[in-house]
């Protein structure tokens, strides 16, 4: 995650939902969790306790909260609950146990999403984008595109941090793909030339492997291709670059 990354996303990054993560093990928050969420678009702050993130929620403000069970000062079921009667924010739970207690426990005080784990991070983005949709309409949480809007094509929501695909179903973007779709989506049916696309990526052209931006489209066609079960009009464009091909 260090090639570039922090660099892109700060060329990227227009407004980003603001997370906040609840957990004790600090290996886990701060080496994996945390930064893996900022590779996919987030703005993320830690806390180690339930008092931490009380205090945190005193100065800034979370339109989601991401928080373990096991907690050192209190249950993470009752932060839920508390979370839920003073707020609308969303509230995706993590645990490392399997039982079925726990998860209907959580869901019925509240949460809107249950993990186990250890946790996928590009499926905890996704859930993460998935709840901030179903808040996009809600008083106070940041803003997105219509739900309906797009029906039926591939396009950019959550403020451009996921691919839904024509069956809406949403993937969530690192920042380089991010930026890779969003100049080819704003020019539909053109072609945008490596070189463009790559000062897009990145300050120093000169430094960047050209390859990489040909593993990053790979990965982009591969990633899609998965999950809508069809292609990407993600095309090379002979001689000229990439072009995301018009759906009209």
């Amino acid at each position: 995650m260090n090639d570039g990354t922090q660099k892109m996303t700060t060329r990227t990054l227009d407004r980003a939902w603001h997370v906040g993560v609840l957990e004790d093990d600090a290996q886990l928050r701060e080496g994996i969790i945390i930064p893996g969420l900022r590779y996919f678009g987030f703005q993320v702050t830690g806390a180690s306790s339930a008092a931490d993130l009380y205090r945190h929620m005193l100065t800034r403000r979370f339109d989601m909260v991401v928080l373990d069970i096991g907690l050192p000062d209190e249950s993470g079921l009752n932060v839920v609950r508390h979370l839920r009667e003073i707020s609308t924010l969303g509230i995706v739970m993590l645990t490392g146990n399997t039982g079925m207690d726990d998860h209907v426990t959580a869901l019925t005080r509240g949460a809107d999403a249950f993990l186990n784990k250890p946790v996928n991070i590009e499926v905890l983005a996704a859930t993460l984008h998935s709840v901030a949709r179903r808040l996009a309409g809600a008083p106070g949480v940041g803003g997105s595109s219509p739900p309906s809007a797009g029906l039926g094509r591939w396009r950019l929501d959550t403020d451009d941090w996921c691919l839904v695909t024509p069956a809406g179903h949403a993937l969530p973007l690192t920042a380089p793909e991010r930026c890779i779709l969003r100049v080819l989506m704003a020019v539909r049916g053109e072609p945008v030339s490596r070189e463009k696309l790559i000062s897009a990526l990145t300050s120093d052209i000169y430094e960047f492997d050209p390859h990489r931006l040909e593993m990053m489209v790979h990965r982009l066609r591969r990633k899609a291709q998965d999950a809508a079960g069809q292609p990407l009009p993600l095309l090379t464009s002979r001689g000229q670059g990439y072009l995301f091909a018009s759906e009209s």
